[in-house]
């Protein structure tokens, strides 16, 4: 298992996140202009794109988002080696908070990760989420 870090949105961390969040979630609005200004992350297995993330800068706070893993390659720990490898990232560069919106479906995979859920729930599209915070 390795990651790469990308400044610019690759064709696999595209195809990753097709997959996940528009035919299987059914969100329309997937891509956007944050992603011109956004590091990205592809997880790989072997030479194989199993799994991406994106993240950026916002007010000081850098802002983990659109995190995703193939459907085949769920429930093996992959979501918490992606976001190990963004907070590993994130400290690199020195910051000492990151911030994400989880899909409420979502929340207790990043409280086990030590995100703490902050603020109302709202809606993305159709799907309610929460915004959550971790202090690195």
């Amino acid at each position: 298992m390795n990651c790469q870090f990308f400044y610019k949105l690759p064709d696999e961390a595209k195809r990753i996140r097709e997959k996940v969040f528009v035919e299987e979630q059914g969100f329309k609005n997937e891509f956007d202009k944050q992603d011109e200004q956004s590091w990205h992350l592809v997880a790989y297995d072997y030479q194989t794109p199993i799994g991406c993330a994106r993240f950026y800068d916002e007010d000081g706070v850098l802002v983990f988002g659109r995190i995703a893993v193939i459907k085949e390659k769920r429930n093996k720990h992959l979501g918490s080696y992606i976001l190990h490898e963004l907070e590993k990232k994130a400290k690199e560069l020195g910051y000492q908070k990151v911030t994400l919106s989880a899909q409420v479906v979502a929340k207790t995979f990043y409280e086990k990760n030590g995100y703490v859920a902050y603020g109302q729930e709202y809606m993305d599209e159709f799907c309610p989420h929460i915004h959550m915070k971790k202090e690195l």
